[in-house]
């Protein structure tokens, strides 16, 4: 067994940083200018599902954080635009520490040279300690997260609390739902990680989840820059959610989904050949066709999420 307590573990101040908060979009920041047909159907089929009463579901990567969109996430948090986020273990890292030094995202190349890169000290040793407290307390993942950056209970300084996602999701009691695998984000490497912990709150994330997309029906989901994470989690929870409903003699088919991705598609709604790549990729193939098939509509948004997300943002208010 590889032994952790031998790394060499350093302060986040000597690492250097390719994002600062200073990249985080104002909410009223001038943007990229952007167009497409289908983010403006989508942005009208959100609006509707809210004033109907019906999920608004966003599950994204870590780029879209990456690319400046906390605010108007945050912001779409406080409009109750959004019912439920879930991400990735990248993204609560990013986020706590833009929240606690207001930079993130090392270079990876310049350090995994000798072995530097993952290996910090406050991002690895708090955000563990934390997610063993929500092991103790019996909460997810998320919520463990979110509980950290709000409360500062550890007196752990947050300056930039304001920017945290997950802290607005903690203030305003709404669901934020972290799925991760062990080895997957550089907190893993650190020797405060309690794997148990991990997979216990992970878990508990899944299920509340798995109840939010059973009421699916009517609403919306959203996948941004998922390739693997969101439409595997969102295909079982949907497969879990059409079960129960079965015996019920329910349905959760009537729904819109919608991918926003670097990558374009000739036909985003034809599957294609096994022989063809994006026969392959997963947001295509489980998002856009295969789990729309019986009454759901898909639409397929492609751009830098430094330009796709504040139009969806405007637009969004423009409709409401």
């Amino acid at each position: 067994m590889f032994d952790r307590s031998q790394l060499n573990i350093l302060p986040l101040s000597e690492r250097q940083h390719k994002m600062t908060v200073e990249d985080i979009y104002e909410l009223d920041a001038k943007t990229p200018p952007y167009e497409n047909e289908n983010i403006n159907i989508v942005a009208e089929r959100i609006v509707q599902a809210r004033k109907n009463g019906k999920e608004v579901i966003w599950m994204m990567g870590a780029h879209v954080m990456r690319r400046g969109n906390s605010r108007y996430i945050i912001d779409l948090l406080n409009k109750h635009v959004i019912t439920a986020i879930a991400t990735n273990g990248a993204c609560a890292i990013h986020d706590f520490e833009l929240a606690h030094i207001g930079a993130t995202l090392e270079d990876v190349e310049l350090y995994i040279k000798d072995g530097k890169f993952g290996n910090w000290e406050e991002t690895g040793r708090y955000l563990n300690e934390a997610i063993i407290r929500g092991y103790e307390y019996k909460i997810g993942f998320g919520e463990a997260i979110g509980r950290l950056i709000a409360l500062d209970e550890e007196d752990i300084v947050f300056p930039h609390d304001d920017i945290s996602i997950f802290a607005a999701a903690y203030r305003l009691g709404m669901l934020i739902t972290v799925h991760k695998g062990i080895g997957y984000d550089i907190t893993d490497q650190h020797p405060a990680a309690d794997y148990a912990a991990i997979g216990w709150t992970t878990g508990e994330d899944f299920l509340s989840f798995v109840s939010v997309v059973s009421r699916l029906e009517g609403g919306v989901f959203l996948n941004l820059g998922s390739a693997v994470m969101g439409p595997e989690v969102y295909l079982k929870s949907l497969s879990m959610a059409r079960n129960i409903a079965a015996q019920r003699g329910e349905d959760i088919r009537n729904f819109t989904t919608a991918n926003f991705d670097l990558i374009d598609f000739p036909d985003f709604q034809q599957e294609g050949k096994p022989t063809e790549a994006h026969y392959y990729h997963r947001p295509k193939k489980t998002i856009l066709i295969r789990t729309v098939k019986d009454g759901g509509e898909s639409y397929h948004i492609s751009g830098d999420f430094s330009e796709t997300i504040p139009r969806l943002y405007q637009l969004i208010l423009k409709y409401s």
